[in-house]
């Protein structure tokens, strides 16, 4: 079990473990939500490895990261300490 909420520090090294071992999926939402801006689940992968992490954010029932670049962002929920779960995602506005 993963004791939250993780500071922004931590959250970034719990993400790039994840990231080479662990399992990452997407809801339904994210899916949608990244083609209707013509982005793929690998450019939200791609953000998780180049992103700022966010303080977390309490938010229905659960903690909630957002992980940004200059061009997207990426809401993530972390399910364990081996699971990443995409909430939901976005291209920035120019």
């Amino acid at each position: 079990m993963l004791d939250e909420p993780v500071k922004p520090d931590r959250a970034r090294r719990l993400i790039r473990e994840i990231l080479e071992s662990g399992q990452m999926t997407f809801s339904r939402h994210a899916l949608d939500a990244l083609s209707d801006d013509g982005l793929s689940t690998v450019d939200a992968v791609n953000v998780l490895r180049a992103g700022t992490v966010d303080p977390a954010e309490f938010d229905k029932g659960c903690w909630r990261y957002r992980v940004r670049t200059q061009r997207m962002v990426v809401v993530i929920v972390f399910r364990s300490k081996t699971e990443i779960r995409f909430v939901t995602a976005w291209r920035e506005k120019r």
